[in-house]
């Protein structure tokens, strides 16, 4: 049987439609035969047995991610307040709400609790639910307490493979996304296997389990699996409607889950406007860009002007409006680390400084190359970066006669609107991930299906088959699936027995010294205690003690950044004197130094935290180097180190009341 193949042009993409010749078999009713019931039979067991395969790989992934964190912790035989420490900074402040449901004499206490909560920030009321993205450790709690499964599970571990079951999902969102731009799942289970090869760049769950992303991401990748179904041309409306609703749900979980979710969306709106542009998907807005190519080009850039201009302008005066400053801090920070004037800002440098926030390092690269992921990627980008040049080269120039189209599917890879729709997410996240190393899980998770897609891919195989005359239908299908096989099998040969390696280490959770002093706060000090400190060390008090905290990691309000910087004025040179007013003016009653913060050495000079509070402060920095000019000596000495000494201008306000190696705990006196 043979058929006719018609060419349709729709704008920036181009549909091959199989029109049926007349030795094709035609119902009645002009539709038409479909070959035999063994074809469909076979593509039934296929897909099936894909389905099967995803399933598998992300519960094998949930699975293995679950022992490593088990393994490096040895989390089921450790104390309950070494478990507690284990979830650092503020992925602490997070499960201590998820604990605060657990244990509240009723769920209706529990939210109440949360919605005027007085012990997370001393001397004020907040809305836990307002403030922070807690709605998943609100919804699980419940579920933990309506279920019939306290006796058989603990709470924690409730929550924690919550977590690693959400990986589950994580992987099988990669792996249909894949599957859908290539047309097998073979991609789909190259995609994951690269997922997992690369753990170490594309997740960190295990180690910091309670984390915005951690929940986030996954809904990420269901929602870009939706978009990507979304953009196949001739879907149903019954389709559209269901992968539409899909769409819905996956973006509010993501906008619910994580506080940085408005970044990502603004980026996921700048490449579907790339792509509108360009006019590489489907749209009614027909004929809008006329005339000749150097016409188009300059209604185009008229156009994204007044459309980046109205946007800033609308989100300027919402925010004036509504009298939002929650994110003051990211432009701050996004406006020195581009170089647009240093600043002597405290919460600025306090993001330039930190390594997660730093360019994304070198090293990624070789990692990521060492399981070929890298090196297909650049391969498979390059072909597509070029695909779309030449796609909007002539959406632009207005060329759509099928006899210059033909002349273009010889020297180029058909360009569909689910791939240039990938194809403008990756380099978009991409380059926030080089700028912003803390990014990358948003771009290298991606990066597997991207990369896996164009190994896979019929329309890239036979572009560089033609590219060197040797093209024919079964050359590009023997290729198709026999490089990814060749592929898999060195990840595997290479791989496999060091991941069997790791999953064999066994270690111990370790930290006597954070220990101790949690066992000292619940034991020694009144329960309505207020504890000042760093925001690290503060999640972890509430978490574990359930004390009052002056300030914590939660760093997305202004009121609390500027509380912060106070608080930090432990770590800076100031007198005895103004340190207690300051205390004091947030009720403290505690304060806990710590000295791998008073005498840091992670950092290299001018990012140390003293060194910061004393630019912020117009203070020389300590140590041989350069300070700017305008940079005045402190009266007083570094209040971290002076306290130690026990003067009596310090003692008069301060008493020590704890100390081990790392920590140094002062009760406030209270003066009349």
């Amino acid at each position: 049987m043979t058929t006719i193949r018609q060419r349709r042009v729709e704008k920036g993409t181009e549909v091959a439609e199989d029109q049926p010749s007349e030795e094709k078999n035609v119902k009645p009713d002009g539709k038409i035969l479909s070959d035999h019931t063994g074809g469909k039979l076979w593509n039934i067991l296929w897909i099936t047995v894909g389905g099967i395969v995803a399933i598998s790989l992300g519960l094998l992934t949930s699975v293995y991610v679950a022992t490593l964190h088990e393994n490096d912790l040895w989390f089921s035989n450790i104390k309950e307040v070494e478990r507690e420490i284990s979830f650092r900074t503020e992925c602490g402040l997070y499960y201590s709400y998820y604990k605060q449901m657990i244990q509240a004499a009723s769920i209706q206490q529990g939210l109440h609790g949360l919605v005027y909560d007085n012990k997370t920030e001393s001397v004020r009321t907040i809305n836990i639910l307002e403030r922070m993205n807690v709605y998943q450790e609100v919804f699980l709690s419940i579920l933990y307490r309506i279920l019939p499964i306290q006796q058989y599970v603990e709470p924690v571990y409730f929550y924690i493979y919550t977590l690693f079951g959400l990986q589950a999902v994580y992987v099988i969102a990669l792996y249909v996304t894949s599957w859908l731009l290539s047309g097998t799942w073979l991609s789909g289970l190259l995609a994951a296997c690269w997922y997992i090869t690369n753990r170490i760049d594309t997740t960190r769950v295990e180690f910091t389990i309670p984390l915005r992303e951690n929940w986030a991401l996954p809904f990420f990748a269901v929602q870009i699996a939706a978009i990507t179904y979304l953009l196949r041309t001739h879907l149903q409306p019954v389709q559209e409607r269901l992968t539409l609703t899909a769409v819905f749900i996956a973006t509010f979980l993501f906008s619910l889950t994580w506080q940085f979710n408005q970044f990502m969306m603004l980026i996921q709106a700048l490449a579907l406007f790339i792509l509108d542009c360009f006019d590489m998907i489907p749209t009614a807005k027909k004929n809008l860009k006329k005339g000749g190519l150097l016409n188009r080009l300059g209604k185009l850039i008229l156009h994204v002007l007044l459309v980046l201009g109205l946007t800033l302008l609308i989100n300027k005066f919402i925010k004036k409006i509504l009298n939002l400053e929650s994110d003051e801090h990211i432009f701050k920070f996004l406006k020195a680390k581009f170089g647009f004037g240093a600043t002597r800002d405290f919460d600025a440098n306090l993001y330039l400084c930190e390594e997660a926030f730093g360019l994304l390092p070198l090293n990624t690269f070789s990692r990521l190359s060492d399981t070929l992921l890298f090196c297909v990627y650049v391969f498979v980008l390059f072909l597509m970066t070029v695909a779309a040049v030449i796609v909007a080269f002539r959406n632009l120039s207005g060329s759509n006669q099928v006899q210059f189209m033909e002349k273009m599917e010889e020297c180029t890879i058909t360009l569909k609107p689910d791939a240039a729709y990938n194809l403008i997410h990756t380099v978009l996240f991409g380059c926030l991930a080089l700028s912003t190393m803390r990014m990358k899980y948003l771009w290298t998770s991606h990066m597997c299906v991207f990369a896996s897609f164009g190994l896979c891919s019929t329309e890239v195989w036979k572009l560089i088959l033609k590219c060197i005359h040797l093209y024919t239908s079964q050359r590009t299908h023997v290729i198709k699936y026999s490089i990814p096989i060749i592929t898999l099998l060195y990840i595997s040969y290479k791989f496999w027995p060091g991941i069997m390696d790791e999953l064999s280490e066994l270690r111990e959770f370790y930290d006597p010294d954070t220990v101790e002093l949690m066992n000292w706060i619940k034991s020694n000090t009144p329960n309505t205690a207020v504890f000042a400190g760093s925001m690290q060390l503060l999640a972890g008090v509430k978490l574990c003690t359930g004390r009052t905290l002056t300030n914590h990691p939660h760093y997305e309000d202004k009121n609390l950044r500027e509380r912060t910087k106070q608080i930090y004025q432990i770590y800076a040179k100031r007198s005895p004197e103004d340190v207690y007013r300051i205390l004091r003016s947030f009720g403290t009653d505690y304060v806990i130094l710590e000295d791998s913060i008073c005498y840091e050495r992670r950092h290299s000079r001018g990012c140390r935290l003293r060194d910061l509070l004393d630019i912020a402060n117009g203070h020389i920095m300590d140590g041989l180097g350069e300070n700017e000019p305008d940079l005045k000596p402190s009266l007083y000495p570094r209040f971290c180190e002076e306290i130690k000494k026990n003067l009596p201008s310090y003692t008069i306000h301060f008493t020590r009341v704890f100390q081990n190696k790392t920590f140094h705990v002062y009760k406030l006196a209270k003066h009349k």
